[in-house]
């Protein structure tokens, strides 16, 4: 494997954290001053007196009850600076609420604190280059909240939120949208807003951090080397997601994983004990986590800094960090409902701004030394950054196979010419080979990719035997047995298994990650599977048993509403194969496609050959003419059009009508979004517009196909449950048979 080219960019860090000594502030505070047996890092060293003496002043106007003459160490200095930064964020979430006369402040002033210290004090990140590999991951996933990471992602130094889009929250095209956006604002990871979305993307970075630092790392230099974090909600701790993910990250031993949980007591609805009177602790301490209960950030965040500190001596257990928090802090609505989401009234807002001592300060202002100050952890990062090139450059000299491999990955993951892997590359499948269901086919697709493109890694929902989709030549993902395994047991859990899945291909270390179960289960994903198209998470699903033929399972299991379901979501794309043919070329497709996830619909069922016609070059056309007995300029008679394992029944009907001498044409419309993006021009030279008979033949929904045969087609489809009974019978029982294919075509040519 060829070696890449690494990234250029690599920023200067500043020098000078000279030795600071005590000092004085002529008032007292009257809050407890900040005193913690250890320190996450070194503390802060101050270099100047101006900027000393700039907070001193800033402090003096924010405690003005507090008595004169006492010293404090540098520690406890940095506390009443991190408290004063804190009314500083909370002041900008209500100046943003105010100017947008919308959003969601709640969360975001009860949870200020401990945003501001994981941002000023924790997180290993460069705001200079967002995208560093070797960064920590953080992930809100109560995602209403995004206000308080804009402002952080501000504060912080990220060029993405200027305080110009904190002015322009929620508006049409800024770049602080109600919700979080990966795609919009750099900074932010993964796209969040349903809740206990966040919770899994957030095992699925950890998984792909442990995964890769157990293939890549050394005993001499560890190249990956970084923590996940995650803000959960009450809303979120409800949601099922947040469940099924926690267990597997238990299971998995990601000790890497912090998960802080925002306990306010307080949903939209009223307070908790409407409807959720659990201990969420216990719940987590009996999944397998490592659990700390924090009581009061708001006045002390020693107890926050030492659960943090717990969470990173765990080698063994994910942490779940409990934040008893207060909803909207310093609005007169703190601690209700109410506070969730709107604005403040006027002498609210005048209110807030007095308890905090911010006297007749602009909208938006912000301390001139806050930026200073948070550049301070922006600085490290810098220099952390660095210093992970010059370990990636010693591991290249020591270690170049696994560099080589290591740099690929970091790039894409993608090898060039890793399609020749695919076997209708090398050959066409022959219509003599032994018939197999579109299952069997991927089956040989997946295993000869994975043995080319080193990130593609998967599983299924306890199904893996029945999707075909185990990687025979490599180890199950189990910490810490094979953390470096490619292979993934989700158990009976879909919905976590498609969110972790958004989170391994959102993560950056160029992993593919491949999701399986039947068709039918896709239900328990759609909302992860809709935040895979909207996040551009290029997962790809694989979902067997496409249709009712798969037979004696009966109509619990057979999917019919599924197909135009999973097409209706902007940018996935849905493949539905006929042959080991079109398999190949839907895999070409989304493997390819790295920035939008992709469906491959799979038959439990052996189609009846590979046929004639079909190609992987076709599929990435979504629609093309497989056969056509029109000869010279002459259009077809008639238009046969179908997708996977009805494509054979259209071509055994052409037969029939060719031998009758009748111009037949079979069109695969294996791709519908990918056929729609084709120009005009390509797309009637398919299905031509003089041709007017058109029959759709696909064992699911009539819904959408009225598009493609017009309005004097004839659509063969589903429109009641599946019945339980042998294949051959339940699809006779539904019109899927060359038999009735050929009379709907032949009434057709009729008229």
């Amino acid at each position: 494997m060829a070696a890449m080219a690494m990234s250029s960019l690599l920023l200067h860090p500043n020098s000078g954290h000279h030795k600071q000594p005590s000092y004085k502030i002529t008032k007292l505070p009257s809050r407890k001053p900040f005193s913690c047996k250890s320190s996450l890092l070194n503390p802060t060293k101050i270099q100047d007196q101006n900027y000393k003496l700039s907070w001193i002043n800033e402090i003096q106007k924010a405690y003005p009850s507090a008595a004169a003459g006492r010293e404090y160490s540098d520690e406890e200095f940095q506390e009443l600076v991190d408290r004063r930064c804190v009314d500083n964020v909370r002041m900008l979430i209500v100046d943003s609420v105010q100017r947008a006369k919308a959003g969601h402040p709640g969360m975001a002033l009860g949870m200020a604190d401990v945003a501001y210290f994981l941002y000023r004090h924790v997180f290993r990140h460069n705001p200079m280059n967002p995208t560093w590999f070797n960064r920590d991951r953080f992930v809100l996933s109560a995602g209403h909240g995004c206000l308080l990471q804009y402002v952080c992602l501000h504060l912080a130094g990220f060029h993405s939120v200027k305080i110009e889009d904190l002015q322009r929250l929620c508006q049409l095209g800024s770049r602080t949208p109600g919700h979080p956006e990966n795609t919009v604002t750099a900074g932010i990871e993964v796209t969040t807003g349903p809740l206990g979305q966040g919770v899994a993307n957030a095992v699925g970075f950890a998984l792909a951090e442990a995964h890769l630092a157990a293939r890549f790392n050394k005993p001499d230099v560890a190249i990956v080397d970084h923590r996940t974090y995650c803000i959960m909600g009450d809303g979120c701790a409800m949601e099922g997601i947040s469940n099924e993910a926690a267990s597997l990250a238990a299971h998995w031993k990601l000790n890497k994983l912090t998960l802080i949980y925002d306990d306010n007591e307080n949903t939209i609805d009223g307070p908790t004990d409407l409807a959720f009177t659990e201990d969420v602790t216990l719940r987590f301490k009996a999944l397998g986590w490592n659990t700390i209960t924090v009581d009061d950030t708001h006045s002390n965040m020693c107890s926050f800094k030492n659960a943090l500190l717990d969470a990173f001596n765990e080698t063994q257990r994910p942490t779940l960090i409990r934040v008893k928090t207060c909803i909207g802090k310093l609005s007169k609505k703190e601690g209700t409902s109410k506070a969730h989401h709107g604005i403040f009234d006027e002498e609210d807002e005048k209110q807030m701004k007095e308890k905090v001592k911010w006297g007749n300060r602009e909208p938006f202002y912000v301390i001139p030394m806050l930026h200073r100050e948070m550049q301070v952890q922006a600085d490290r990062g810098e220099e952390l950054e660095k210093e992970w090139h010059s370990k990636l450059n010693y591991y290249q000299s020591r270690y170049p196979q696994e560099a080589a491999e290591f740099k690929c990955l970091l790039y894409g993951g993608m090898i060039p010419g890793w399609e020749n892997s695919l076997p209708v590359i090398n050959f066409k499948w022959s219509t003599s080979d032994a018939v197999d269901a579109t299952r069997g086919y991927s089956e040989k697709c997946l295993n000869n990719l994975a043995k080319v493109l080193p990130g593609l890694i998967g599983g299924s929902a306890d199904l893996a035997s029945s999707n075909k989709v185990h990687l025979h030549d490599y180890q199950d993902f189990q910490n810490p047995v094979s953390p470096w395994g490619r292979n993934i047991h989700y158990g009976v859990r879909e919905h976590a298994m498609a969110g972790i899945s958004n989170g391994i291909a959102l993560h950056g270390g160029g992993l593919i990650p491949f999701a399986a179960t039947f068709l039918t289960f896709s239900d328990y994903m759609k909302n992860s599977i809709r935040l895979s198209a909207l996040s551009h998470a290029g997962v790809i699903y694989i979902m067997t048993h496409d249709s009712i033929g798969l037979g004696e399972d009966g109509p619990t299991h057979q999917p019919v509403e599924h197909l135009v379901g999973l097409r209706a979501i902007p940018r996935l794309l849905v493949f539905r194969p006929a042959d080991g043919n079109e398999t190949a070329g839907a895999y070409r497709v989304a493997v390819a496609n790295r920035g939008a996830p992709s469906v491959v619909a799979l038959s439990r069922q052996k189609v009846a050959a590979n046929l004639d016609g079909t190609s992987a070059e076709g599929v990435e056309r979504g629609g093309y003419i497989v056969s056509d007995n029109s000869l010279d300029d002459h259009l077809p008679e008639i238009i046969l059009i179908g997708t996977g394992s009805e494509l054979c029944l259209c071509e055994g009907s052409a037969r029939v009508l060719r031998r009758e001498g009748r111009r037949v044409r079979v069109v695969s419309l294996v791709c519908w979004r990918l056929f729609d993006r084709q120009g005009v021009e390509y797309k009637e030279r398919v299905l031509p517009p003089g041709v007017t008979r058109r029959v759709s033949v696909e064992a699911g929904s009539t819904i959408g196909w009225r598009e493609y045969v017009g309005p004097e087609g004839v659509v063969v489809g589903v429109e009641e449950f599946g019945a339980s009974g042998a294949y051959l019978d339940t699809f006779e029982k539904f019109g899927f048979t060359e038999e009735n294919v050929t009379r709907i075509a032949k009434n057709l040519l009729s008229k």
